[in-house]
Parts: structure tokens; C-alpha cells; sequence
């Protein structure tokens, strides 16, 4: 990955964009597409869409721009600030850490308190869920954090952007910031190949709250075939080492993740198998029973049905403050769209044969 991609990477997972807050990350992804998009448009909930105009068939590349995080929910006669949820948040790794609530005055940074080792039960260890835990900001009176923060500022916590071995690196927000990095990357690498396909590259709000940012979307996206990039679990690391065989067998590093079944388009499916033979790219293959729990589960019912596609990014420790992906597999990801995109110019939708 190169300097400048690196650069709209480490810009996306370092700003803040909490579910149903993510207006400062659009901000960067719009900025950053404009630059070699035809069109650029966004509608009234932020949703975001860039064109590179080209032939038929028309395919969209798609991400969230959401996170998890956390809500100010209610303030104690204290001052003590007690969080709700916002969207799948983990209350095993809440405790403990730094946390940024975001306010309309600027941030004000807070601990979630944990009580020390010494002071605890040793028979009671059982994990309180986020609403019953508290964030401290220092304050001593319920009138003084009323003064800092308002019930229903975001927030999230404070983890940097750490580069580790190689050419692997841990943040928080992975999932999936590094969804719309590639959306945005195969349409700029389609656009610098003149590909003869359309392509929309597509940034979505709210898939942590059920995928609502693509059902707006995908009410009039005129596509023929839709790809939704998020990530997917890595069962490579120790704490799953046993359970392969229900978690499926992706790994670190081994390339994008193409799902099969349930919302996956078998002719979708095919065709980016194909794309990525062709270009001698790595790619994983993952089992989709019964659903993605991605935007792919919102496309391919929109409009009687698009021909859509879960494209993974493997991710260790999801939903956590310490997300683990590898830029190898982004990359390959992105030259895969856009080998998909070649592949398919000229092609008369994807439609199953009866």
C-alpha cells in the first residue's frame, strides 16, 4: 500500500463515526472519491455514492462507514456518566479503557471505571452488561457533568492506530472503515484502468443498526450487481484454534473472502472466481448459510432483487478496541473489484439461467 492510500486509511479509522454519527468520515470518503469520480452525491441520512462512468453492466462496490460505540444514556448525582449501546458494543472489553464522548462543544475524554483487583469478589466475577457500568470524566457533581456532556453524545474509545509485523496493524473501527477504503480504491483503480463498466462506489450509514443505510441506498441504485465489502472473522488466532470447523477456515493475510449461499448470486459468485483467476489473485472461500449480517442481506432483496455479493476482509478480534486486518488482503481486494469490473464489461447482467 502506497503513502497516499495509506494516508485515506489511517485518516478514515482515526476519526470518529459511531452509528447514526458518521458525517465526519463520509466528509473524508466524499473528498477523497471526488478526486477521480464523474459524479459524487449524497442523500439526506449521508449515505454516499461516487460514479466512474463507463459501458455496461453497471456494478456498485459497497461498505459501512459506521462503528460500534457507545451513548450517553443518563448522568448520576455524582457525575458519573452510565453508557447504553450503540449497535453490537462488547461489554468484555469495555472496562478499563479510555473512552472520547463526542459533544457539539468539542470532546471530553473519560475512563470507564473498573473496580481494582484488590476491592473485588474473587467469587463474583461476573461481567456487568455496558448500561450498568460508568464513565468517569473526572467531575464530582451530577451539575458539573451536565455542564460537559449532553444524554445522547457518542462515544468511543480511544485506541490509536498501531502498525504491528509486517504488514499488519490493529485499530479500532476496522469494521469497516477498511470496507469503504476498498469500495473507494476498486472504483479510483477501476476509474485509472478506463474499465468499460460503470462502476458506483458506495459508503452506507447505520449497518450496525440493521443495515439501514442500504435499504435507502439499494431503494433506487441503478446496478446490475452489487458487492458489499465488510469484514469477517479470522479464526487463525489462538483463541480459536479448536473451532475451525464451526467457524470456517479463513485466515490473515490469504486474500479477500467470497461467500456462497444465501444472499451471495451464484453468477456474481462465478464471475468474481473468475476475475480473480485471471489477475492471479488470492482469494478464500467462506460457507453463508443463511445470511451474511451484511449490507449484502439488504441489496439482494432491493428492487425485486439485486445480484449481490459479501466480499470478506479478514479481521481478528471483531467488535473489539483492537481489530487486527492485514493491508495485503485490502489491496487484493481492491485490485479484485476492479479485475471484476474488466471481466464483466460488455456482459448482459448476471441473471440465473432457467
Amino acid at each position: 500500500m502506497d503513502d497516499r492510500r495509506r494516508e485515506f486509511l489511517d485518516s478514515l479509522l482515526t476519526t470518529p463515526s459511531p452509528a447514526a454519527f458518521e458525517a465526519d468520515v463520509q466528509r473524508i470518503w466524499v473528498d477523497y472519491v471526488s478526486e477521480f469520480a464523474d459524479e459524487v452525491r449524497t442523500d439526506e441520512y449521508g449515505n454516499a455514492v461516487a460514479v466512474v462512468e463507463g459501458g455496461d453492466p453497471t456494478v456498485a462496490f459497497s461498505g459501512h462507514a459506521d462503528e460500534i460505540g457507545l451513548m450517553v444514556n443518563s448522568v448520576d448525582e455524582d457525575g458519573f456518566v452510565h453508557p447504553s449501546r450503540v449497535g453490537g458494543s462488547d461489554r468484555t472489553v469495555s472496562k478499563g479503557q479510555h473512552v472520547e464522548i463526542h459533544t457539539d462543544d468539542g470532546v471530553v475524554r473519560g475512563v470507564v471505571g473498573q473496580t481494582a483487583i484488590h476491592l473485588r469478589d474473587e467469587e463474583d466475577e461476573e461481567l456487568e452488561d455496558v448500561n450498568e457500568q460508568h464513565v468517569d470524566i473526572g467531575v464530582e457533581t451530577e451539575a458539573e457533568a451536565r455542564e460537559l456532556v449532553d444524554v445522547g453524545d457518542p462515544i468511543t474509545f480511544d485506541a490509536p492506530v498501531r502498525e504491528l509485523s509486517g504488514t499488519r496493524m490493529a485499530a479500532r473501527g476496522m469494521d469497516n472503515r477498511v470496507g469503504i477504503w476498498v469500495a473507494a480504491e476498486a472504483a479510483r483503480r477501476a476509474a485509472e484502468s478506463d474499465v468499460d463498466a460503470t462502476v458506483y462506489a458506495v459508503s452506507t450509514i447505520q449497518e450496525e443498526l440493521g443495515k439501514q443505510g442500504a435499504k435507502m441506498v439499494g431503494f433506487d441504485l441503478p446496478v446490475d450487481a452489487a458487492v458489499a465489502v465488510d469484514v469477517t472473522h479470522a479464526v487463525d488466532s489462538p483463541d480459536l484454534d479448536d473451532e475451525e470447523d464451526e467457524h470456517g477456515e479463513v485466515e490473515l493475510g490469504a486474500g479477500p473472502v467470497v461467500s456462497r449461499g444465501s444472499s451471495n448470486h451464484p453468477e456474481v459468485v462465478r464471475a468474481v472466481r473468475e476475475a480473480a483467476a485471471e489477475a492471479d489473485l488470492p482469494v478464500q472461500l467462506q460457507a453463508s448459510g443463511r445470511s451474511t449480517g451484511t449490507d449484502a442481506d439488504a441489496f439482494y432483496t432491493s428492487q425485486g432483487g439485486i445480484p449481490s455479493l459479501n466480499l470478506g476482509l479478514p479481521n481478528r478480534y471483531m467488535h473489539t478496541p483492537v481489530e487486527v486486518i492485514d493491508t495485503e488482503d485490502l489491496d487484493a481486494a481492491a485490485d479484485l473489484l476492479a479485475a471484476f469490473a474488466e471481466e464483466s464489461a460488455g456482459r448482459d447482467g448476471f441473471s440465473v439461467d432457467i
